[in-house]
C-alpha cells in the first residue's frame, strides 16, 4: 500500500457521507497493510475471514478501486428478456438439477447465468415454490362420493335440535423427556432443546370437536380399541343434553364398527354416526384440533411419564373449552369434486 492510497482510503473513513460499505472495505486494508493477520482483521471489524480476503484480494489486483467498486451482479430479472425468463420457469418446472431433488435459487442461478437474486424474484412472480412439497392422497373410496355429501351436508346444514361432533383417535402419543435441560429463550437466541430424547410410555387421546361451539371432551386411555371407544361414547352420553340427538363424524377405523359398538348404538337411538372416505381424513374437523395440540403442547413439551403427558392434555383441553373457537368448513361438495377430478386427471397423464 502506498502512502498515497493510505491517505486516500484513511480520508474515507474520516468523511461523514461515505458509505458504509466502502467505509467497511477501508478498515479492511489498513489493519491489513497494519501487518494484523487475517483472522484477526475479521474479529475487529465483526466479519468474517473469507470477506477479508475478498477485499484484500480487491485491493491488490485494482488498488483503491477496486474496493471502491461493488461486485458484478447477474442480469436483472427486471432487465430479461422474456425468452430468457421463460426458460427459468421451463427448467424449473421440468427439470432437475445433477443429484438433487430439485432447484434451488443458486443452482439454477449457476445452471444459467444470472444472479440467485433474479432467479428468487422471477419464481415469485410466478408463483414457484420448488423447496416446497406438500402431501397428498385420492380416496380409493367406491362411496366416496356418497359420504363427502352426507358428512359436508352435515357441517354446511347441521341438523336443528342436534350436535354435531367431530370424534376421533389420537393414538401413540409419545411420552418424552430430553436428555438434558434446555436453554431458556432469550434476547438474540431461540429457546434450545436435546435432538435426542428417553421415551417413557405412551397414551391415546379419544376427543370429541363440537362442531359449532369448539367445545372439545377428551379422555385418554392407555389403548384404544372397542372398549376404550365403548367408555368415551358412554362418557359423551353423560355430558351432553339428553333432549337432542348426537351427529358423529367419524373416519372408518375397525373400532368404530365394532359388533359391541354397534350394539350399544342400537340401545342408544339418538347417536348417529357419519363416516368420512377411506383415506380422507381431512374431512374430520378434529384432525385440525389435534395439530394444534400437537403444535402447542406436544411437539415442545418434555414429559418424564405418562401420567404428565395427560396432565398436560388436560390442561390443553381446559384452556380451550374455556373459550372456545370453532372451525369455519366453507368448501361445498362441488368444489371438492372438482379439485379430485383435477387431481386424477393430472395423475393419470403421468402414468
Amino acid at each position: 500500500m502506498t502512502e498515497e492510497q493510505r491517505k486516500t482510503l484513511e480520508s474515507w473513513i474520516k468523511a461523514g457521507t461515505t458509505p458504509q460499505r466502502m467505509v467497511f472495505r477501508a478498515k479492511i486494508c489498513i489493519l491489513a497493510a497494519n501487518g494484523l493477520s487475517n483472522n484477526a482483521i475479521a474479529k475487529q471489524v465483526g466479519t468474517t475471514r473469507p470477506t477479508v480476503l475478498l477485499w484484500r484480494g480487491r485491493f491488490i489486483k485494482k488498488g483503491v478501486l477496486g474496493i471502491s467498486e461493488d461486485a458484478p451482479h447477474g442480469a436483472s430479472s427486471r432487465r430479461l428478456d422474456p425468452e430468457r425468463v421463460k426458460a427459468i420457469v421451463e427448467a424449473t418446472l421440468h427439470t432437475k438439477p445433477k443429484g438433487a431433488t430439485h432447484w434451488s435459487t443458486r443452482t439454477m442461478a449457476k445452471a444459467l447465468g444470472v444472479s440467485n437474486a433474479t432467479v428468487a424474484r422471477i419464481w415469485d412472480a410466478h408463483g414457484l415454490q420448488p423447496h416446497r412439497i406438500e402431501t397428498f392422497k385420492l380416496s380409493k373410496d367406491k362411496r366416496f362420493v356418497e359420504k363427502l355429501t352426507d358428512v359436508i351436508g352435515v357441517y354446511l346444514n347441521p341438523p336443528e335440535k342436534a350436535m354435531v361432533l367431530c370424534v376421533d383417535e389420537k393414538s401413540q402419543i409419545q411420552a418424552l423427556d430430553r436428555t438434558q435441560p434446555g436453554l431458556p429463550l432469550k434476547k438474540g437466541r431461540c429457546g434450545t432443546m436435546t435432538h435426542d430424547y428417553k421415551r417413557n410410555g405412551t397414551t391415546c387421546l379419544f376427543a370429541a370437536l363440537n362442531f359449532l361451539e369448539g367445545h372439545v371432551i377428551g379422555t385418554c386411555y392407555p389403548r384404544h380399541r372397542n372398549e376404550e371407544f365403548l367408555k368415551f361414547l358412554r362418557r359423551i352420553d353423560r355430558e351432553t343434553r339428553k333432549d337432542i340427538d348426537l351427529h358423529l363424524i367419524l373416519d372408518n377405523y375397525g373400532t368404530h364398527n365394532h359388533p359391541n359398538v354397534k350394539k350399544w348404538l342400537g340401545k342408544h337411538k339418538r347417536f348417529h354416526l357419519h363416516f368420512t372416505p377411506t383415506g380422507s381424513s381431512w374431512l374430520n374437523l378434529v384432525e385440525r384440533w389435534f395439530a394444534l395440540l400437537t403444535d402447542k403442547r406436544i411437539r415442545r413439551g418434555v414429559f418424564r411419564n405418562v401420567p404428565e403427558l395427560v396432565a398436560a392434555i388436560e390442561e390443553f383441553i381446559l384452556v380451550n373449552n374455556e373459550n372456545p373457537k370453532p372451525f369455519v368448513w366453507t368448501k361445498r361438495v362441488d368444489e371438492i369434486l372438482e379439485k379430485v377430478s383435477h387431481c386424477k386427471a393430472v395423475i393419470e397423464t403421468l402414468h
